[in-house]
């Protein structure tokens, strides 16, 4: 199954970039180029998602539409789409 949320990147203070998703609590990312963050972000999202949906009654927060985000000066917007298979070869 298939889940795409938005994450936000901003270069930090340190010169590295960070990603964090507004519907995905406390889930970050961060790396030394914009495209490992998203690389990370992907890994991230991908290991809270699959935790959260362990739980007996996991749900998954409302994905926030992209055009919804207030962008900052600096920020970038990616979708990231994670693939998570609940049984060995059954994808939906």
């Amino acid at each position: 199954m298939k889940f795409t949320y938005p994450a936000m990147i901003k270069r930090t203070e340190k010169g590295t970039y960070l990603a964090t998703f507004p519907d995905l609590e406390c889930c970050q990312a961060e790396g030394d180029t914009v495209e490992e963050t998203v690389e990370l972000a992907n890994e991230a999202a991908y290991d809270w998602i699959s935790l959260e949906l362990s739980e007996e009654d996991g749900q998954l927060p409302a994905v926030t539409d992209v055009r919804d985000i207030v962008r900052e000066e600096g920020i970038i917007v990616r979708n990231i789409c994670v693939n998570i298979r609940f049984m060995d070869g059954w994808d939906e």
